[in-house]
Parts: C-alpha cells; sequence; structure tokens
C-alpha cells in the first residue's frame, strides 16, 4: 500500500528548501485539515530571518493554521514536518491538540517524539497525539546533511 503521508511530506520538504535558501536549517512543516484533504497552514524554519528562537517550521505551522481557523485546538488535524520536533515543538503540538504528527527523519540529539525523549506521548499530559515516523525519512535527512555539510 502507497504511503499516505508522502504527499504532505514531499510540501514539507518544499518548505525545508525554503529555510536553507534563507540560511536556516531546512526543516518544514504543513498543517493539514482533519480529513486531510487540505493543507491548512505551512511552515519552514525562520529562526536566523527573524531573530526568533521559537521561529521553528512546527510553531509557525501551527500558529498560521490556528490563525486561519480561528481557534487554538487543532482538533482532527495532522502536523507533518520533516524532522522529528524539538521539546519546544512537542509541547507547542500537544497544547494545539493535533490529533498526530507526522515525521521524516529523526533526531537522536534533540527529537521529542520517540528518540531523546518522548513529550508528545507522555501519558501524565492531558493529550497525547498519534505518531508516525519515517515517512521519506532518506529525503529528510539528506536535505539536512546536505545543509550542515556545506556550512
Amino acid at each position: 500500500m502507497r504511503d499516505p503521508w508522502r504527499p504532505a511530506m514531499r510540501l514539507a520538504l518544499d518548505e525545508a528548501r525554503r529555510a536553507a535558501v534563507g540560511g536556516d536549517v531546512p526543516v518544514g512543516a504543513v498543517v493539514l485539515s482533519p480529513d486531510g484533504t487540505e493543507v491548512l497552514a505551512a511552515g519552514h524554519n525562520e529562526r536566523e530571518a527573524t531573530g526568533d528562537p521559537t521561529a521553528h517550521a512546527e510553531v509557525l505551522a501551527v500558529r498560521r493554521a490556528a490563525e486561519r481557523l480561528g481557534a487554538w485546538r487543532l482538533t482532527g488535524c495532522t502536523l507533518v514536518v520533516t524532522l522529528e520536533p524539538c521539546v519546544m515543538c512537542a509541547g507547542a503540538l500537544v497544547q494545539s491538540r493535533v490529533d498526530r504528527v507526522v515525521y521524516g527523519a529523526r533526531d537522536e540529539k534533540a527529537g521529542a517524539a520517540g528518540s531523546l525523549w518522548d513529550v508528545v506521548r507522555d501519558r501524565r499530559l492531558n493529550h497525547r497525539p498519534e505518531v508516525i515516523e519515517g515517512v521519506l525519512a532518506a529525503d529528510c535527512a539528506d536535505l539536512l546533511t546536505a545543509f550542515f555539510r556545506n556550512r
């Protein structure tokens, strides 16, 4: 069976490439509508561009989706991101109540969706989104590797 998350991950990869052009670490994210047919918002890392340490792809995409929906609860929505979320982003995803987090490459140094920590599935929290990992993982990892090799 074909992976249903690949098209959305390709869009997230496009966002990640935009980050790299601006000198930011190439991470991109999209928020999908509850039925998965519409991209509600997109984002890519903008820390270097804005000087904002919270300007991670996931945070920006979640903010934009909430603004578009007129509600902070993103119940039913899916966030698709090229790199496993960090602790800050994982916390934002729990707080936003997304139903699902889909990511490409694992982040063994700072990942908080199963690699180093598992914030999103911590049973002590009041919301635990489903986590799907490894979608186009090699493509996502290759983009990051190329970026850091050229720095």
